[in-house]
């Protein structure tokens, strides 16, 4: 394994502050140009190019990128806050945004090839789709590959894509169980199989990969989600609960643009003589109420975890069991009640909402899409609340 290098601590006088990233002209400049594509991304099935480089433009990809390469690797709560405000425009650009964050896997690489990977900037987007794990061969210096992989999101705009692999590492005991492994590779060497026919979630470009009998030098493969090498904050922060956070964010961004939605219609002319407007009945007024409170409880819970894990690190303390299950709690509470936020204000926002055309079309399904990814589903709960009675945990949690 990797020794993290560099041992040190971080003040947290000695971090850039990044709290105010959501309001530079890039960062509103990006979201007026997603505002505006919304049915070219969709229907195109990916996030084009040009707007990738708008995301870059406004750090988006640098997120995770270590300092010593000029990143940002910045505090994930500020991170997630700008796909938060992403998903109020679109939901498959917060998506592919979300993958700024996928630097904190490939800080798991050893030093030379991160090196590589950096030289012409820190601004490198990453892919990866690591599922279903294939088996590798071993061989002298590496790793020969063959396989087909699922759900490589935002792979159309990447620089990087890894898959995943398992084998048994030179000098391990014969009879040790297969490492599950990330090879890393310029996104050129690896086909795409345009084959992401969905929903939900339908611009996000989340095709699949493959490789047929690729050599992966050593210095290009590491253990999947082991911690970074670089002693940078950033990667002591817990990558699987992180990768967790960037994807119930999109569902706050979800609903609050679904709250907004179903406001904006509240006094829609009346369909038949005596029906009231809609800001004249209980259900909707209700329904607008319970919306905003369910995902400002939410939203404070998420923000919160984050926070407090920071925190931790900021002191020098490592991100204990306990923190460390409220990070994956309180995300997938932000996926569910983002999801059923949005489906309240579908529910109650009258019969505009069954066009094609509704944007509150597109907010439900790519919602949806969320609470059914493994990081954010219903098991989480059964998991916390082992960790919160104080018995095991299971094997992989948090």
């Amino acid at each position: 394994m990797n020794q993290p290098l560099s041992p040190s601590t971080f003040p947290a006088a000695t971090l850039p502050d990044f709290s105010r990233l959501t309001e530079t002209v890039e960062f509103r400049h990006l979201l007026d140009s997603i505002a505006a594509r919304v049915t070219e991304i969709e229907e195109g099935r990916h996030v084009p190019r040009d707007i990738v480089a708008l995301m870059k433009a406004a750090r988006i990809f640098r997120s995770s990128t270590p300092r010593m390469f000029g990143g940002d690797a910045m505090a994930p709560h500020h991170f997630l806050k700008m796909v938060d405000r992403i998903g109020t425009v679109d939901g498959s650009a917060a998506w592919v945004a979300a993958f700024g964050s996928a630097n904190t896997y490939t800080a798991a690489l050893p030093l030379d090839a991160q090196a590589i990977m950096y030289a012409t900037g820190p601004d490198q987007v990453f892919a990866g789709g690591l599922h279903p794990v294939q088996q590798a061969v071993r061989t002298d210096g590496g790793w020969r590959v063959s396989g087909r992989w699922k759900f490589a999101s935002g792979c159309m705009g990447a620089d990087w894509i890894g898959v995943g692999i398992a084998g048994t590492p030179q000098g391990a005991e014969t009879d040790a169980p297969p490492t599950v492994m990330m090879a890393v590779a310029p996104a050129a060497e690896v086909g795409i199989v345009e084959c992401w026919d969905v929903s939900g979630m339908v611009g996000t470009g989340s095709h699949d990969t493959t490789v047929t009998d690729k050599f992966y030098p050593d210095m290009w493969v590491c253990e999947r989600g082991a911690p970074g090498i670089i002693d940078e904050p950033l990667y002591r922060y817990p990558s699987m609960a992180y990768q967790a956070q960037v994807h119930a964010a999109c569902n706050l961004g979800l609903a609050r643009a679904a709250i907004e939605a179903a406001k904006s219609v509240s006094g829609a002319a009346r369909i038949a003589v005596g029906h009231a407007r809609l800001c004249d009945r209980a259900y909707y007024l209700s329904g607008i109420a319970e919306s905003e409170a369910r995902l400002r409880g939410a939203r404070a819970f998420f923000y919160e975890a984050a926070e407090a894990a920071w925190d931790s690190l900021m002191r020098g303390d490592p991100v204990l069991l306990d923190e460390n299950n409220m990070l994956r709690l309180s995300a997938s509470n932000a996926a569910k009640v983002g999801a059923e936020v949005v489906q309240k204000c579908y529910t109650i926002a009258g019969m505009g909402v069954i066009a094609k055309t509704n944007p509150m079309q597109r907010y439900l399904r790519d919602a949806m899409v969320v609470t059914q990814h493994a990081a954010v589903t219903d098991m989480i709960y059964e998991n916390a609340g082992r960790v919160l009675l104080g018995l095991d945990a299971p094997r992989g949690y948090p």
